[in-house]
């Protein structure tokens, strides 16, 4: 069996649901993308916090898809 995982996926209750490396444990979920991306933005800034110098900025590589037979 194939499964693909994505960075923002929609659970069983349709709710989308994103992941943020950066900051462990935290999946930002919501009921619209828009919603989504706002706390997005706000876990990131709360999370690096303002003038942190201490967390390097990631470098941007790319968005990939993944599948793995399981």
């Amino acid at each position: 069996m194939k499964r693909e995982f994505n960075v923002i996926e929609r659970d069983s209750e349709g709710f989308s649901v994103a992941s943020v490396p950066k900051i462990h444990g935290y999946h930002p979920q919501a009921r619209s993308l828009h919603k989504l991306l706002c706390r997005i933005k706000e876990a990131i800034e709360l999370g690096l916090g303002v003038g942190d110098s201490g967390i390097a900025a990631p470098e941007f590589i790319g968005v990939q898809r993944v599948a793995v037979e399981v």
